[in-house]
């Protein structure tokens, strides 16, 4: 895969004229090289179903009097820039009002997308209806015409639909389509199948041609669906929706999945199909950084104008981050994540739980909590799922609710035999019916505390902070200590706020009893009584995180990073092991929010960022320390293990590489 990536989109309408009219072929060169592009996504079809290039199984754009299509890949080819092709899989309007019987219907028969025909917007189809075999016709199509070099094809996944196809399909199986369970399992064979018959289509062609089917999130747990594709890519715009904390929580877990993956953003002010809409070039430059943090290559999105001509303030601001990706290169390849901490994804649990139906519609904030607070705390983590092997790991985080089954009971037991710890919060480690611990974290579980918000007293100083009674606002679990040593302990209100009995504006205050444990370290690890990666996911108080940073201090005494980088700075160490060196990547920048999109424009430098090294291989020797891609040449220090350097200045981004010998 190529590191410079663009998704150029062109959903274009049959009510614009002149399609493609101002195309120009040294343009669209010009732009590429502008942009330091060395792949761009083009379409074959569009969302409107429109195709833009001569076909027999779809219909060519009425507008458009060229093959812009194959004049793009001639271009891009001319200049060494690939060209995957996009076709709108699962949305095509042009035959959804054609063929509305074929959309996927919910059980109040409304449309998927748009809700009904009243409504301006797309409609989703349905693969399980004679659409599938049109999708198919168009796919042999550009895959036999064109030299494309992969295929990009969207909004598919699995769907619960109750189109009468479907319903049809399950009534012949003896199956009830009110069933919701036997929809969401016929939506999910429906979709694998749609994917086979893909790959086959592509086989015969073009065997091995790279090919993603874009479902805009990786479901963690869910390796079988990641590898119906041949690489990933992330799609993650922070200003779309999905926020500066999306992306490192995928790629902190596709990287560990041993394939080549790219994080998708945009040049866009929010999202996709904003036309006139820029972000600054700092914000750019720190989304492809992040990108190549986490071991992703990049992809910018990007929308064509119906004319066919090529934005030329676009493509300047994209250079200005690219240019940077291209010096970058030779550092970011071929990488492995380094880690001491695992997260167990909730979402992941829940995928892989025995009788998990009713887990998997629960919302989970905790996922997201907990990167926030490992990131800010500059651990090195991965985010695994249950087929993960735990004991390539120090510490494993099961975060506020992740049921343990006895298989899963049994490998967790074996890590922590093998002298690997756990921290554990809320209900984490119960059993499958909730009712006891699967675990041994030295406690018997009571039952869940009646009171909300219940207080937090530690028994330490929690950082910047001191001892006193934390309000806090998830839910709390009572428990016996059974072994072990009482970190904390959790104190109730005098009552609970109620019609006839509150107390001030909010939340009644502590009674300041001690009303059991709240926080337990035993031979296994640590239990902290409550959903604090949520809570810290929803509302960010800080006692949460400096309960989970002291709780990591001492389960995790020796890390192989520490740094004094500010809180909002990301820090990663990547592997190359072809090339025997570490990356220490460190970024910062700070989004604010404006009005309702999270944005970054000024990247302040930091000065002087110490860090500690203590090396997974504690034979290597190092032989360099040097600043990429500068190449500047850092002093270090070596002493009863620790490598220790200093970075004189941080601006946006810097990678450190430790050379050994």
């Amino acid at each position: 895969m190529r590191f410079r990536q663009v998704h150029l989109d062109f959903h274009t309408s049959e009510a614009i004229p002149e399609i493609g009219a101002q195309f120009s072929k040294s343009q669209f060169q010009d732009m590429l090289r502008a942009g330091h592009v060395d792949s761009v996504t083009v379409f074959s079809k569009c969302h409107h179903g429109w195709a833009y290039h001569p076909s027999e199984a779809n219909e060519t754009h009425p507008h458009l009097a060229f093959d812009l299509l194959g004049e793009m890949i001639a271009a891009a080819h001319e200049i060494d820039v690939l060209t995957p092709v996009y076709l709108s899989a699962g949305l095509d309007e042009k035959l959804a009002r054609r063929h509305p019987e074929w959309l996927i219907r919910d059980e109040e028969e409304r449309t998927r997308w748009a809700k009904d025909f009243m409504t301006p917007g797309y409609h989703e189809f349905c693969f399980n209806t004679p659409y599938l075999d049109i999708l198919l016709a168009q796919i042999h199509e550009v895959v036999t015409r064109y030299e494309i070099d992969g295929l990009f094809l969207d909004i598919v996944g699995a769907r619960k639909c109750r189109c009468q196809y479907c319903v049809a399909t399950l009534r012949a199986a003896g199956q009830d389509p009110r069933d919701d369970a036997a929809v969401e399992a016929l939506g999910e064979q429906t979709f694998l199948n749609y994917t086979q018959r893909v790959r086959e289509v592509i086989n015969a062609v073009k065997p091995g041609l790279p090919l993603y089917h874009n479902n805009g999130h990786q479901t963690r747990g869910r390796r079988d669906l990641a590898h119906i594709n041949t690489h990933l890519e992330l799609e993650s715009l922070p200003t779309g929706g999905w926020g500066y904390d999306h992306f490192p929580l995928s790629a902190r877990y596709v990287q560990t999945l041993g394939m080549e993956y790219l994080g998708m953003t945009g040049k866009f002010h929010t999202s996709w199909g904003e036309f006139g809409g820029y972000k600054h070039p700092n914000a750019l430059r720190f989304e492809a950084a992040l990108s190549l943090a986490h071991g992703a290559k990049c992809s910018i999105g990007d929308q064509l104008h119906p004319s066919g001509l090529m934005d030329i303030a676009t493509y300047a601001l994209i250079g200005a981050a690219y240019a940077e990706v291209e010096a970058k290169e030779p550092w970011c390849d071929g990488v492995e994540s380094v880690a001491d901490i695992a997260i167990l994804s909730l979402e992941a649990a829940r995928e892989a739980c025995p009788d998990s139906q009713a887990l998997k519609d629960r919302t989970n904030l905790a996922d997201a909590g907990a990167v926030r607070i490992l990131t800010e705390g500059h651990y090195l983590f991965d985010v695994i799922d249950t087929l993960s092997d735990f004991t390539a790991y120090k510490v494993l985080i099961l975060p506020d609710e992740v049921p343990v089954w006895p298989e899963l009971a049994a490998r967790i037991e074996a890590f922590t035999t093998g002298g690997g710890k756990l921290l554990v919060t809320g209900r984490s480690g119960l059993n499958m019916t909730g009712d006891a611990f699967a675990l041994d974290m030295g406690i018997r579980w009571l039952g869940t505390n009646t009171y909300r918000p219940a207080y937090f007293h530690p028994h330490f100083q929690p950082g910047v902070l001191l001892p006193t009674s934390y309000a806090m606002y998830s839910e709390g679990q009572l428990v016996d200590i059974q072994e072990g040593q009482v970190l904390g302990h959790v104190e109730n209100p005098y009552f609970n706020r109620d019609l006839f009995a509150f107390s001030s504006h909010r939340h009644t205050p502590s009674a300041r009893n001690d009303n059991g444990p709240g926080m337990i370290e035993s031979r296994s690890g640590i239990y902290i009584a409550w959903d604090l990666f949520s809570e810290y996911a929803d509302a960010g108080h800080l006692i949460l995180k400096e309960i989970v940073l002291h709780a990591l201090s001492s389960l995790l005494p020796q890390p192989v990073l520490s740094t004094n980088l500010p809180a909002r700075g990301i820090t990663t160490l990547q592997y190359q092991r072809k090339e025997k060196r570490y990356v220490n990547h460190l970024l910062y920048a700070s989004p604010v929010l404006k009005g309702q999109v999270e944005v970054i424009e000024d990247i302040v430098p930091l000065q002087d960022i110490s860090v500690c090294l203590r090396l997974p291989d504690d034979t290597a020797r190092v032989r360099r320390i040097y600043l990429a891609p500068s190449m500047i040449e850092l002093p270090f220090t070596e002493e009863e293990g620790e490598l220790a350097y200093s970075i004189p200045r941080i601006e946006n981004h810097q990678m450190v590489v430790i050379e050994l010998e």
